[in-house]
């Protein structure tokens, strides 16, 4: 299995991670009181809708519902491998969980063709566009195009890289990325496997580089994050995402005013999931 040339420029940008919940009240509340600026609901063409959390570091989590199972069932007979996934995801772990990471892209044909040579092509790509209402109440339309990859093993996990055709400018979208808990952005995301070292070639696809070994586990650079896979029970899972904060103590205020259980260790905070949370969070001072 091998790369392109196109696929070996530069190291991907990590854009955001895709949580399913069992609904987005559920999830809302878990957020806010996680200390999390929530936006409003967003509703895909395809039966999902979902409420975003912004970050200054431009990624963001997706928790993602099902708003119209119709529509859903629709969108996997046409072969819409992010509704397809999603469904697989939550057959084989739970309404509750960690999905999907998305990269930014520039051009989805060109990757879709790199995962495609590779052999970790998860299926076609997906082009789709949605309606939004930004927090100044301008209504208008964004547009994307999707290329997915996935583990050939993995029951679950998949990810995809997101090309933005059409993508206005959000008026209010600093009040959106400011959180209480202080989050900048998305430090990192933490997978697992049973054999981490079985999935060199995927993490070096995935991150468009070097792979490096320690201790059992793999890593790898993105240009604005960093991935690891840790050995574990079961395939190929997405386990944990790390956050960067600038006070630690601030931000474990906030996690208690929350009425949020966490464990600190260090300059480390570690929130076990929960209800509307699938995922384990740390939140990692960065001071």
């Amino acid at each position: 299995m091998g790369q392109t040339a196109a696929m070996t420029l530069t190291l991907r940008l990590l854009d955001h991670c895709v949580l399913p919940v069992p609904d987005l009240a559920t999830a809302r509340a878990r957020y806010e009181a996680l200390g999390f600026t929530v936006a409003p609901q967003g509703t895909h063409p395809f039966g999902t809708i979902n409420s975003c959390v912004y970050f200054a570091d431009d990624t963001f989590l997706e928790p993602l519902a099902i708003g119209d199972a119709i529509k859903v069932a629709e969108a996997i007979e046409s072969r819409n491998v992010f509704v397809a996934r999603d469904a697989l995801y939550r057959q084989a772990v739970g309404a509750d969980g960690f999905s999907a990471l998305v990269f930014k892209t520039d051009d989805a044909m060109a990757d879709h063709a790199g995962f495609d040579e590779a052999d970790f092509s998860a299926g076609p790509v997906l082009d789709f566009s949605r309606a939004f209402v930004d927090p100044k109440g301008r209504s208008g339309k964004v547009s994307f195009r999707l290329a997915f990859a996935a583990e050939p093993t993995s029951d679950a996990a998949y990810f995809f890289t997101c090309q933005r055709i059409e993508a206005p400018a959000l008026a209010g979208r600093a009040a959106l990325e400011t959180h209480r808990n202080g989050v900048a952005g998305i430090a990192g995301v933490t997978l697992t496997a049973v054999d981490p070292q079985a999935q060199e070639a995927f993490l070096s696809t995935l991150a468009n580089g070097p792979v490096g070994r320690a201790n059992g586990a793999l890593s790898a650079h993105l240009g604005n994050s960093r991935l690891a896979i840790e050995p574990a029970d079961g395939p190929l899972r997405l386990a944990a995402i790390h956050f960067a904060v600038a006070d630690i103590d601030a931000t474990a205020e906030a996690l208690a005013a929350g009425d949020v259980v966490f464990e600190r260790e260090g300059g480390k905070l570690t929130v076990r999931p929960a209800s509307g949370q699938g995922a384990i969070f740390t939140f990692e001072d960065r001071s």
